[in-house]
């Protein structure tokens, strides 16, 4: 395990998720019956802001959907991943080159790869959790 692996540490997953503001999720689906969707009306009704990124859309959840990471304005905490496991690298790649503060894989994302290339370049990674589970069992709402 990498030492920027947070995955199993539950205090370093609760500062992380107080630590947080800004979250761009990557692969939000417009759809209300996907995980990706339901996910991110949990974290935008508990406070924190939401970007979407999909190029596939213009707008989710009222928010404006970006095509890609590199094409978000402004800082970015967090890159939520609702992508498959080998789309990975390209979506690290580019939250190492937008300054994220952390690379989260949801449930069942699972990429050694580049999980270890954001965590060599400083980002704090969690692999295979979902953030509205450990939000919810951590913080609370």
């Amino acid at each position: 395990m990498h030492s920027n692996d947070i995955s199993a540490d539950r205090n370093a997953l609760r500062a992380l998720l107080e630590d947080t503001r800004t979250i761009a999720i990557v692969g939000l689906s417009p759809r209300p019956e996907r995980a990706s969707n339901e996910v991110a009306r949990y974290l935008r009704a508990a406070g924190y802001t939401i970007i979407p990124v999909n190029p596939a859309c213009t707008d989710v959840l009222g928010e404006k959907c970006y095509p890609s990471l590199r094409d978000v304005p402004g800082p970015i905490d967090m890159v939520d991943v609702f992508r498959r496991s080998e789309e990975v690298m390209a979506v690290a790649e580019d939250a190492i080159a937008v300054g994220a503060r952390s690379l989260w894989l949801q449930l069942g994302v699972i990429a050694p790869e580049a999980s270890a290339r954001a965590a060599d370049a400083g980002l704090k990674v969690v692999i295979d959790r979902c953030t509205k589970i450990e939000h919810a069992v951590l913080i609370g709402r």
